[in-house]
């Protein structure tokens, strides 16, 4: 069976919680979170901060692609 992941990477962060609650109502079980610090690859997203906030807010399974420096951080 596949597990489909759709990353957050490309959501309009203004609308995060409302693209989250559509995912779950559509069936989503896992949310894919790229979290990069700007040091282990050149791009930036978001941190530990955000994945907190976010964990606020639903109950989904975050499958987290770590693309930093010190992750134990």
């Amino acid at each position: 069976m596949a597990i489909l992941s759709p990353s957050i990477l490309g959501c309009d962060y203004l609308e995060l919680e409302k693209t989250m609650k559509v995912l779950k109502d559509a069936g989503t079980q896992f949310l894919h979170l790229d979290v990069m610090d700007g040091q282990f690859v050149p791009n930036l997203t978001f941190g530990a901060p955000v994945v907190k906030c976010i964990r606020k807010t639903t109950e989904m399974f975050f499958d987290c692609h770590l693309m930093v420096e010190q992750p134990e951080k």
